[in-house]
């Protein structure tokens, strides 16, 4: 890390910066097909990111009604820098901006649920989901 990092909330990312975070992160997002990668980033209703300088070391994207609940849809920290609270800030900056009334919902990758846990999200056996076609 060179500089602090500065957290931006609904501020512009490119695909390619995006694709470049999740692949390094290990998160699976269509990272090849940045027509698809570019639409998910505009059609988010909220996005916080983390920036080192020109660098995108962090997103959260959220789809939400802003009155009761929040899908965090990606939280991506690239490798270099986790363990540095950048996960933890933009999880309790997300929740900060959406306020009190919203419950924020997430679908973990099993390698980081005990991240989830640590930062004070409970877990929920009941999630039900219609897999994608591709």
């Amino acid at each position: 890390m060179t500089s602090p990092i500065e957290y931006r909330l609904n501020a512009p990312v490119s695909p390619e910066a995006a694709a470049e975070l999740f692949r390094r992160a290990g998160l699976r997002r269509p990272v090849d097909d940045l027509l698809r990668l570019a639409a998910m980033l505009q059609n988010a209703n909220v996005t916080l990111s983390a920036w080192d300088g020109s660098r995108l070391v962090g997103i959260a994207r959220g789809l939400t009604d802003f009155v009761y609940c929040c899908y965090l849809s990606d939280l991506a920290v690239d490798p270099d820098y986790q363990g540095q609270g950048i996960g933890r800030e933009l999880t309790l900056r997300m929740k900060t901006h959406l306020g009190e009334q919203v419950t924020l919902y997430l679908v973990s990758v099993p390698d980081a649920v005990g991240f989830y846990e640590h930062i004070g999200m409970e877990s929920n056996p009941h999630l039900f989901m219609l897999r994608r076609s591709g």
